[in-house]
């Protein structure tokens, strides 16, 4: 059984490889989908981290992840011929579940439905998405951001997603929507509501919280950005210190985020 899963893990692998350079491609030069490089890292681990609870589990054959492989492979194929690409990527994820299923059986794959369900973080979203989502984000950070500038006393003006100061302008980019840190944000979360203990709501609730936590921290450096524009220029803080907020607002969330899983680990041992 141990070769038979070695072998179709082996051909799967094989299959994808047509798609396999545009996906690198994406997670390389595309920063809304950068997370998606680490992704296969992450989910590898967990795995390994199973290992040992795998070997003594009593494998068995189950016919109906065949159908699941079968149909995700032939689902590939069409969407790769005709084009579809997130469908085809998908497929990567859907068709190796199947394959686990078929050749391992219901009970490993019990252990291992996390880091392989984990792998759809790393199929880019299709652009015509993000740009849908996009807009309304970068309209509402930069309501609000132009709200606390006034707040401190500076003299701003908003007009759709440019915000007008006394001697700049400054545009509130497509990059600057929190798209990234949503997307960022999210797959984290995922990966810490697994490590907590099985309080379902709890998981649930530190998963849900990485919205509006990409927002705040994404107002946050939209408003920073926009009092630099004004004291220095927006030639100023779009420049190195635009992309160096970026950094540490990031990791504001994150320690925000590790803030919230721990306290709420903790409330769990209780």
């Amino acid at each position: 059984m141990l070769f038979r899963f070695f072998i179709l893990l082996s051909l799967w692998f094989v299959c994808f490889i047509p798609i396999y350079q545009n996906l690198v491609r994406v997670w390389l030069n595309h920063s809304d989908n950068s997370h998606g490089i680490l992704v296969p890292l992450v989910s590898a681990y967990f795995i390994w981290q199973q290992k040992d609870k795998i070997r003594s589990t009593q494998w068995s054959t189950w016919n109906w992840g065949g159908v699941v492989l079968a149909g995700s492979m032939g689902l590939y194929l069409l969407s790769y011929a005709g084009g579809i690409e997130v469908v085809a990527r998908s497929m990567i994820v859907f068709s190796l579940i199947g394959l686990v299923l078929f050749t391992l059986g219901k009970t490993a794959f019990a252990l291992l439905v996390f880091p392989l369900c984990f792998l759809i973080f790393m199929v880019p979203v299709p652009d015509s998405i993000l740009e849908l989502v996009a807009f309304p984000l970068q309209l509402f950070a930069t309501k609000i951001s132009t709200f606390l500038i006034q707040g401190v006393g500076i003299s701003a003006y908003r007009e759709g997603n440019i915000l007008y100061f006394a001697q700049t302008q400054l545009e509130v980019a497509e990059a600057c929507s929190g798209i990234r840190s949503i997307m960022s944000f999210g797959m984290l979360s995922f990966i810490f509501a697994y490590m907590m203990h099985k309080i379902w709501w709890k998981r649930i609730l530190l998963i849900l919280s990485t919205i509006p936590l990409a927002l705040f921290a994404n107002i946050v450096r939209v408003t920073g950005t926009g009092i630099l524009a004004h004291f220095y220029s927006a030639k100023a803080a779009m420049g190195f210190l635009h992309e160096f907020s970026g950094l540490v607002v990031f990791a504001f969330g994150f320690v925000l985020l590790l803030g919230e899983y721990l306290i709420l680990n903790r409330a769990n041992r209780q």
